[in-house]
């Protein structure tokens, strides 16, 4: 019988990574910056919004991005795609979510976007929603504007490092 001893074994679990290996050693984690964006396309049905987060998330783990920003993305993203899916298509089912990671070395950027109704009074609500505000106080910075034939298209930008606070 041969040794169920390798290499792997005796460097730690096959769970460790060398960026854990590195980590533990005291060095800066890097914030890994992907060669192309990802681009996921979704019904906008509310079963969608789980997938669109998890894909998100990992997508943003893989870019070993800090978890507060994560987290931050998440929220933001998870409210974006909220939108989508209960103003955008008037209870239509068959208009699509898109949305667009395109990470740089200091940002991330998130586009969520529809071929939807547009931007306007929404007839399920009295007034403004908290939505907007809460996605602007999540990302560094937002931009909202019609998509080029129909619909919205929301950037949200996010720095790849965590934000300094006052404790």
């Amino acid at each position: 019988m041969g040794s169920d001893m390798t290499p792997h074994s005796l460097r730690g679990s096959a769970r460790e990574t060398s960026a854990a290996h590195r980590f533990r050693r005291g060095a800066q984690p890097r914030v890994a910056t992907a060669s192309s964006d990802m681009r996921l396309t979704l019904p906008a049905q509310a079963d969608s919004i789980p997938v669109i987060r998890h894909v998100l998330g990992a997508y943003a783990e893989a870019l070993a991005l800090p978890p507060d920003v994560i987290e931050d993305m998440r929220l933001a993203v998870t409210e974006a795609c909220t939108n989508v899916v209960r103003h955008a298509y008037d209870g239509d089912p068959a208009g699509p979510i898109d949305v667009v990671v395109k990470p740089d070395g200091e940002h991330i950027d998130v586009i969520v976007s529809d071929r939807g109704r547009g931007m306007g009074p929404s007839p399920d609500v009295d007034g403004p929603g908290l939505g907007l505000p809460l996605i602007a106080a999540l990302a560094d910075s937002i931009e909202l504007e019609d998509a080029p034939i129909r619909g919205n298209r929301l950037r949200m930008s996010f720095a790849s490092r965590p934000r300094l606070g006052l404790a």
